[in-house]
């Protein structure tokens, strides 16, 4: 699957959860984007692995030996951690690029291109 049928299928189930009643406004995705950044932070500092609560699922990447609370509608243990949040934001990424029909992966390699041709460190700052 290529990163545009990926942002594709993202945003069809968005759509099918009712996300997209209405079109979203560019401050509220950027927000909500934001959103998961800060949850990947509060599970950094709560000292919790990159990836837990989704321990015995088939093919699992879960780095957590115990057991999870599993959801009582579906039964199923949902992932946490830092790196599924930071994936979350992800996800709300390729959402609202798939919603604004842009080619994520043209818009992708012209920046990383842009970026192996920068100097240095460029930009003066320290971060």
């Amino acid at each position: 699957m290529t990163v545009n049928e990926f942002a594709k299928e993202v945003h069809e189930n968005a759509v099918a959860h009712g996300w997209w009643e209405t079109a979203r406004s560019f401050p509220e995705v950027a927000a909500l984007i934001h959103s998961e950044v800060s949850e990947a932070l509060e599970e950094w500092r709560d000292g919790n692995p990159a990836i837990y609560g989704c321990c015995g699922i088939p093919g699992g990447v879960c780095e957590f030996e115990g057991s999870c609370d599993k959801d009582e509608k579906t039964g199923t243990c949902k992932p946490e951690g830092v790196a599924v949040e930071l994936c979350d934001a992800i996800i709300r990424i390729l959402d609202y690029l798939a919603y604004m029909d842009v080619d994520v992966e043209a818009v992708l390699m012209a920046k990383h291109e842009y970026n192996k041709g920068r100097e240095y460190r460029h930009g003066g700052k320290r971060a």
